[in-house]
């Protein structure tokens, strides 16, 4: 593996890759394959679960995961090949461990590559998850791949505060960057949204700032938005929690009290927050004239849950 420094914080190295189509098997998610083009993400989101994929190459260090970034080779060939594995119906998910659209990604375009095979087929329903308004350089890519795909393109966005997703996430584009890149890709039509994950308990979870985003994406021409809570696994912790503890002391005790025993909060309390009339995210793509949004943060005590569900049509007045 060659190191290439394309910043002082992070070194990329090339990684030899033996398969780039990876099964999905959680009941969690709504996709059943995922393409990450690189291994590691440089955005260094303080809340980040996927920083346990650098401990498969025992890496045991969380910021590992943002100072050496692998990038994937011969992933176009390699997708050529397992295509052939995608049945009918069946989604893939590009961007679910990485962010495709990283800085690396100027230099290699890794995702550019596969985004370019992706053209060449048919039948396919592929979602990108992406922080980085660089999506947009693709654009025609992006449409040539929706004539005769089914395509969704999501940007995460946590909060509009540029102060505070500065703090949380220290290098990625700021949140009216992502905004501008929903309302490009829209304006081009294709199918574009908002992820708001994860919601965080007495930071991001203010109504009038969820609201903010909600209305924020539908005047970007966001086609849908959802939400989630926080997935904290001990890797994830490590970095977490002390962030917490330096930036939002009073809420470290709940924090710990909450994930003590889990990676997500209870399944019950889950369930309470959604309720039982919330359209999952995935259901979102297949009713393209409709936006919805799933938002369930915790209040400030994390005693109770915030359950937001607005529905509208397109072209229609918010109604909540």
């Amino acid at each position: 593996m060659t190191p290439s420094n394309l910043d002082t914080r992070s070194e990329y190295f090339t990684l030899p890759a033996k398969a780039l189509l990876n099964r999905c098997v959680s009941k969690r998610v709504p996709f059943n394959w995922t393409i990450n083009p690189y291994r590691g993400c440089e955005f260094a989101c303080k809340y980040c679960y996927a920083r346990y994929t650098h401990e498969f190459m025992e890496m045991r260090d969380g910021l590992d995961f943002e100072r050496k970034i692998y990038v994937k080779q011969q992933t176009a060939w390699l997708l050529r090949q397992e295509l052939k594995q995608v049945k009918p119906g069946q989604q893939i998910a590009i961007g679910t461990a990485t962010d495709p659209y990283q800085p690396a990604e100027k230099r290699f375009e890794i995702t550019r590559s596969i985004l370019q095979e992706l053209a060449l087929h048919h039948g396919l329903e592929v979602g990108i998850v992406t922080k980085s308004d660089l999506v947009v350089r693709d654009v025609d890519l992006l449409r040539t791949i929706a004539e005769h795909n089914v395509l969704s393109i999501s940007l995460t966005i946590t909060t509009l505060s540029t102060k505070l997703a500065r703090i949380l996430e220290p290098r990625a584009p700021r949140p009216d960057l992502r905004l501008d890149a929903v309302a490009k890709l829209s304006s081009a039509g294709l199918h574009a949204g908002v992820i708001c994950a994860p919601v965080l308990p007495g930071i991001t979870d203010s109504p009038a700032g969820l609201d903010k985003l909600v209305r924020a994406t539908k005047d970007a021409g966001g086609k849908y938005i959802s939400a989630n809570t926080l997935f904290l696994k001990p890797c994830s912790a490590s970095i977490f929690l002390p962030f917490l503890e330096k930036e939002f002391p009073d809420l470290v005790a709940e924090y710990r009290k909450r994930y003590a025993d889990h990676a997500f909060i209870s399944k019950a309390l889950q369930q309470a927050a959604l309720g039982p009339n919330v359209q999952p995210a995935q259901e979102a793509r297949d009713q393209p004239r409709r936006l919805a949004s799933r938002l369930s943060p915790a209040t400030r005590n994390g005693a109770d849950e915030l359950v937001r569900l607005i529905c509208w049509e397109q072209n229609a007045q918010v109604r909540t």
